[in-house]
């Protein structure tokens, strides 16, 4: 598969992170339009970054190339100024919110295994591609982040980062793959988010927002 495959999958999952972390803070805080787009980018540059230091990638690519801070100041500024019209539609950020996991999830365990790094070791820098920014987003607007409270968070982008780094290892890693991957992280998130389906809370106890 093509690095340009890549980095078009890494771009539109920085998109999808961007208005979801733009459209996040419009929602939970009151926060002006240089709020607004920082929190964008910050989720949509978040898990990149902090993928990039684990892979002593550094300076990381989100500050080598110019498209990844013009498309998530881009996708910022499109939901501060159209996120009347994006609320309409019902569950947007969390379908946002799980298309970037996806996306983050299998681009950034490729760039470790890319970089020479095991079939485990992959895995989990996958996952943190996936949760970093999302994290980040929930940390800065006082949340409890989703990766923390929600059972169908984490699990996700560890199956997406699993499938695509086990069709490496059985040499059919292609585009097809790759997507493969990243649609069934998604649909595994949105199946939780659609069910409220999460992962076992110590007995006796209430999940977040039950409390």
């Amino acid at each position: 598969m093509t690095t340009t495959v890549l980095l078009v999958l890494d771009l539109v999952g920085a998109f999808a992170f961007a208005l979801n972390g733009a459209l996040t803070a419009l929602r939970a805080t009151r926060l002006d339009i240089v709020g607004v787009v920082t929190l964008g980018m910050i989720t949509a540059l978040g898990g990149g970054t902090i993928r990039d230091v684990f892979l002593d990638a550094l300076p990381p690519a989100t500050f080598l190339d110019w498209r990844y801070l013009a498309v998530a100041a881009g996708g910022g500024l499109i939901a501060f100024f159209a996120w009347t019209h994006l609320e309409r539609i019902n569950g947007t950020i969390n379908v946002l919110d799980a298309a970037g996991l996806s996306l983050f999830a299998v681009t950034g365990a490729l760039k470790a295994v890319d970089l020479g790094f095991g079939p485990a070791q992959a895995v989990i820098v996958g996952a943190i591609t996936g949760v970093g920014g999302g994290t980040l987003r929930d940390v800065l607007v006082r949340q409890v982040p989703s990766v923390l409270s929600s059972g169908l968070y984490a699990v996700p982008a560890l199956v997406g980062a699993t499938a695509v780094v086990v069709a490496d290892l059985l040499d059919i890693r292609t585009a097809v793959t790759t997507v493969g991957a990243a649609a069934l992280c998604f649909a595994i998130r949105m199946v939780g988010v659609h069910f409220d389906v999460h992962a076992p809370f110590p007995p006796g106890t209430r999940r977040p927002e039950e409390q």
